[in-house]
């Protein structure tokens, strides 16, 4: 009669703690899904923390963590661009130059890549004879999404890009009106 009474414990403890464990995942599961637009009115102000280390792209609003999306970037996600052709997404704090539909990946963010600080570290790799002088420092580098049926480059962390930040294009979609020429994005490693 113990052992059946104790069995019953456990075995109701038990489907207690899964089914709280069950609602939580639930709840994170639900706060990830929701649209930005659920989240920020439309016309708030954003900032766009981009970190190459976690594939993440952080929407924040003042200094508040409002959304996170998965990102993948050029073919060396690692190092910081040099030059133009070397696969490398540029790091540094960058603003948007423009924004514009896009035929195959949907939407295209352009920062403003080179800025100021681009062409600085560009000239002083280009003095320590990093670079060779005829290279040049490239550009058109953006926040985009995918060719249609490729999220899973996304899901995968697939590197494919000569340089830009790319992202389901649901993600790319919902983050578009946001960014506004006063929205401050910052890639970090």
């Amino acid at each position: 009669m113990k052992v059946s009474r104790m069995y019953c414990i456990c075995f109701v403890l038990s489907f207690w703690l899964s089914a709280c464990k069950n609602k939580t995942t639930d709840q994170n599961t639900n706060s990830t899904q929701t649209s930005l637009n659920q989240l920020l009115p439309k016309g708030t102000s954003v900032r766009i923390l981009i970190d190459k280390s976690d594939y993440t792209l952080s929407v924040f609003t003042a200094d508040t963590l409002v959304k996170q999306y998965a990102v993948v970037f050029g073919g060396n996600p690692v190092d910081d661009k040099e030059k133009e052709g070397d696969k490398r997404t540029p790091e540094g704090t960058f603003g948007m130059r423009d924004k514009y539909p896009h035929k195959s990946w949907s939407k295209f963010i352009w920062i403003d890549y080179p800025n100021a600080n681009s062409w600085k570290k560009f000239n002083a790799r280009k003095a320590a004879g990093i670079i060779k002088e005829s290279e040049t420092i490239g550009g058109e580098v953006g926040i985009h999404g995918v060719p249609n049926g490729m999220d899973h480059v996304i899901d995968e962390k697939q590197n494919w890009t000569l340089g830009c930040i790319s992202m389901k294009n649901k993600d790319v979609n919902e983050l578009y009106p946001y960014i506004t020429k006063k929205t401050q994005i910052i890639i970090q490693k």
